[in-house]
């Protein structure tokens, strides 16, 4: 592994390259990048990065959206292949079926998207900052929330409001369930249980705080609690436990790993710095509408 590391930080140098890794990657690909974070953090990151080329270790939806930020720079992912199951759950003209039934209405989808559905929507969100966006809006608009049914009800929930949900979800996180919740917390009696907001309704009711990643490491930081069980993709764990060595955090349920999270590795990382392949990039005019969602929501403080 040592000789792979040291091929890849060559390979940086030469290309004038950042590497950007998602919270869910392989502990050993988080290791390597210069920035780890959730999709906001990274969302951010990636109209900050000074350098030609953008490796991002992640879902094909995020490479996409940091090619849609940085037009001036090359994109590259690991493996074209790490799709998101969500983000193919609904498509540019269904999309466009659903505006033309509700005329007037505000197109709201979360980041985990196409870059075809962002294109249509009127502003995006993350799982980090959804209901500070989604309470910026005007409240005298009808609002269609897409893909994710789950967030959407989590936010509508909390702010009393009510939204058009697609019925989209995440797999990995649909398939939490309330049981193995309360059978976590018997199995660790006082550790607070965070699950996040892609989980179902009764998996969010049984925990003690819903959040984004990047919520659930700042939580850890901040946090008295010696020991923390986490409910999400169990790439997580790498991040809570380098960042706060003196404490404990248990997975919810271990199985809850996304194969497409995973398919990024050192080698195939290696690779497309040498290959300057996959390169991610999105049509011109699709790029110019998705980008005005991504920075609507990237405005709001």
């Amino acid at each position: 592994m040592r000789e792979i590391e040291e091929e890849i930080a060559a390979l940086k140098a030469r290309r004038n390259a950042v590497i950007l890794a998602h919270n869910y990657q392989r502990a050993e690909v988080q290791a390597i990048a210069d920035f780890t974070g959730d999709s906001l953090e990274l969302a951010r990151r990636a109209t900050q990065v000074d350098a030609d080329v953008i490796a991002f270790c992640g879902v094909y939806f995020m490479a996409e959206t940091a090619a849609i930020l940085n037009p001036g720079k090359t994109v590259l992912i690991p493996d074209a292949t790490a799709g998101c199951p969500m983000a193919d759950m609904i498509t540019g003209d269904q999309l466009r079926e659903l505006k033309s039934r509700h005329p007037g209405a505000l197109a709201v989808c979360y980041v985990n998207s196409t870059a075809e559905v962002k294109a249509e929507c009127d502003i995006c969100v993350t799982s980090g900052n959804a209901e500070r966006v989604m309470s910026s809006l005007p409240k005298n608009r009808e609002i269609l929330f897409v893909p994710d049914q789950h967030l959407g009800g989590h936010v509508a929930a909390k702010l009393g409001a009510k939204y058009v949900l697609w019925p989209g979800y995440c797999p990995t996180h649909a398939r939490l369930t309330a049981k193995r919740v309360a059978e976590a917390r018997a199995a660790h009696p006082g550790a607070p249980v965070l699950v996040h907001p892609e989980c179902p309704k009764d998996v969010r009711d049984a925990a003690d705080e819903c959040l984004s990643t990047g919520g659930m490491c700042a939580y850890a930081r901040e946090s008295a609690a010696k020991e923390i069980v986490v409910g999400t993709e169990v790439g997580i764990l790498h991040r809570l436990r380098e960042e706060n060595p003196g404490k404990s955090f248990w997975p919810v349920d271990g199985a809850m790993v996304c194969p497409n999270m995973k398919k990024t590795t050192l080698e195939n990382l290696r690779d497309c710095l040498r290959d300057m392949s996959p390169r991610v990039t999105v049509a011109p005019e699709t790029a110019l509408r998705a980008r005005r969602a991504i920075e609507a929501m990237l405005e709001v403080k």
